[in-house]
């Protein structure tokens, strides 16, 4: 008989379900709770370690894990990557816990799509149409939203209390049955509780506002109403993102609606009301049913553990890679470790000389990247730089230092990194992995046809930058690739519309990219923007007129700018600049015209 097995893991446990192909249940148990973003690898793999043990001796012929956090391939990568030791040649769908609640809902007939509504310690509206396109409206967490949930009702009933009694000085019920859950005797006591209270501590004060809401209490409530109103308004905002005038199954779950039926049968009629002809009813099945039937399909699948979702095809093959000369070792190097340091601090600036040659041999190419640059500005267009790690600090900072250099307003020149802003000081593992998230990237930044983006990449196969680059080609950007990998081989559907990729060698230390590649990435950066602001009119001989005389450093360059453009004296200058708020444009028309 074969077995499937289904794992479900969220904010407070994780459910575990061993089927047989006929719903039979062989075994059932819960054990933790399973956020992949609260959770570390080490923790993954003994959350999976534990499932094991307690199948015993039984082993499924496939698997579905459905667990809360996992948003893109980052996330399927480290769960993949926890389970393939325990559970290898076996098919397996990794997926979130939205996917896994969804299919475990009946499908009915003549429903286009279908929307789980999920309400628990977090919130979150997901839905899916018949031919598998999705949408997702909500489930950002509690500080962005869970609008809705038993955290989004409890702290709204905290703060409900405090402003009513600051107000009336009247201390509602709702605040005394709070109290009394948290045992605290007194609104100043509360304080410091609330300061550091957890997600999960604040959700269980939504018990206390439904049931003072029971009672009547007025600001208990208004509460209840509002998370109502919330939760249908994403409901049918998610639904719409699917269908505008098909019928839509719409599944109630999570552990507030289901402890609250007053409260679950309120959203219900709301929905109803909101979308008529929609089908609405209570998940009765835990979601973990949802994982056993993913877990099906998958025995028509490989025999491998799979990744969820769609998986982007490399822009740039492994191999690559392993031709570029970033990965090379540098004969002249070879006993570095045991280099006088004169020798080896000689060595690395001889090294540094082959720089200007090999970006002289792409000069024609990297001439029509400014061109294009200075057209986008001129259009009213962005650039963008992006990368990872080194490649996309030096994105950033040479973005920074625009604004300041020349006057520029602070979004014409961007960089966006692998991981974020955290990773601009700290590595943030697989960030560099994940091509969704550099697509995701490029859609939040709202690139259109009048921006130039341009993917930084030392092997030239970065799947973030690649993964950006194809989505701005998508939104009809201007796309382009610096990288130190002439023998790149980009995949057609993926190549950007210039590649500037100059051979400056291998790296005196083996593969470490921020020493030769690092330096050139900052030349030809440093060209692009200085030029194309030069083609804009930012610089007048070869003077910053658009500076931004922000210290006293840059007032005095201002001062000797201005009497170098006018022939005035420097306290001529420093007071017109004075005068003119030390706009040197400004600065020198005032002059000229005296």
């Amino acid at each position: 008989m074969k077995r499937v097995l289904g794992i479900e893991g969220g904010a407070t446990h994780t459910t575990v379900l061993l089927a047989g192909m006929d719903g039979e249940v062989l075994r059932e148990f819960s054990i933790g709770p399973a956020n992949v973003l609260l959770l570390t690898d080490a923790e993954l793999r003994s959350l999976f370690r534990e499932v094991k043990a307690g199948l015993g001796e039984s082993t499924p012929d496939a698997m579905c894990v459905g667990l809360a956090g996992v948003r893109g391939e980052k996330e399927v990568a480290r769960v993949r990557s926890a389970l393939e030791p325990l559970w290898p040649d076996i098919p397996c769908r990794v997926t979130d816990d939205l996917e896994t609640a969804l299919a475990a809902g009946t499908r009915r007939e003549g429903m286009e799509a279908q929307v789980l509504v999920l309400s628990g310690t977090g919130s979150c509206c997901f839905g899916r149409t018949e031919d598998g396109r999705t949408a997702k409206v909500g489930g950002r967490g509690h500080v962005l939203g869970d609008r809705g949930s038993s955290c989004d009702i409890g702290l709204q009933g905290l703060r409900a209390a405090v402003a009513y009694f600051d107000h009336s000085g009247v201390w509602p019920r709702l605040g005394e049955s709070i109290l009394a859950r948290l045992q605290i005797n007194d609104l100043e006591s509360l304080i410091p509780w609330s300061v550091e209270a957890g997600k999960y501590e604040i959700a269980h004060l939504a018990i206390p506002v439904f049931e003072s809401a029971k009672l009547g209490c007025p600001v208990a409530v208004s509460i209840v109403d509002k998370a109502v109103e919330s939760l249908v308004s994403d409901a049918i905002a998610c639904a719409g993102k699917l269908t505008k005038k098909g019928g839509v199954q719409f599944i109630l779950s999570g552990g507030t609606l289901r402890k609250q039926p007053e409260f679950s049968n309120r959203v219900a009629a709301g929905i109803e009301m909101a979308r008529p002809g929609a089908m609405v009813e209570q998940l009765d099945r835990p979601g973990t049913w949802g994982a056993v039937v993913l877990a099906r399909e998958q025995l028509g699948a490989s025999a491998s553990v799979s990744e969820g979702g769609s998986v982007r095809p490399a822009a740039v093959e492994m191999k690559s890679l392993l031709e570029s000369p970033t990965e090379q070792r540098n004969p002249r190097s070879m006993n570095l470790d045991a280099m006088p340091i004169p020798e080896a601090v000689s060595l690395m600036i001889e090294e540094d000389r082959l720089l200007p040659e090999a970006l002289l041999a792409e000069r024609d190419k990297i001439a029509s990247l400014v061109s294009t640059v200075a057209d986008t500005f001129e259009k009213g267009g962005r650039l963008f730089y992006v990368g990872a790690g080194t490649s996309g600090r030096l994105g950033v900072l040479d973005a920074s230092e625009c604004p300041p250099t020349f006057r520029s307003p602070a979004e014409q020149v961007q960089g966006i990194i692998a991981g974020g802003y955290r990773a601009l000081w700290s590595p943030v593992e697989g960030a560099e992995d994940d091509p969704s998230a550099g697509a995701t990237a490029i859609q939040f930044r709202g690139i259109t046809e009048q921006d130039t983006v341009l993917g930084i990449a030392a092997s030239g196969r970065t799947p973030f930058v690649h993964g950006a680059l194809a989505e701005a080609r998508v939104r009809g950007a201007s796309t382009a690739l610096l990288c130190f990998n002439p023998a790149v081989q980009i995949s057609e559907e993926a190549r950007p519309d210039l590649v500037i990729s100059p051979n400056v060698g291998p790296e005196i230390l083996t593969g470490s990219t921020r020493l030769k590649a690092g330096t050139a990435t900052k030349m030809v950066l440093n060209i692009v923007t200085t030029l194309a602001m030069v083609q804009s009119g930012k610089v007048i001989s070869n003077l910053m007129v658009d500076v931004n005389a922000s210290n006293e450093k840059l007032r005095d360059r201002a001062v000797r700018i201005t009497a170098a453009l006018t022939g005035a004296g420097e306290s001529d200058a420093a007071e017109a600049l004075s005068h003119c708020g030390w706009l040197i444009r400004d600065a020198c028309e005032r002059i000229e015209g005296n």
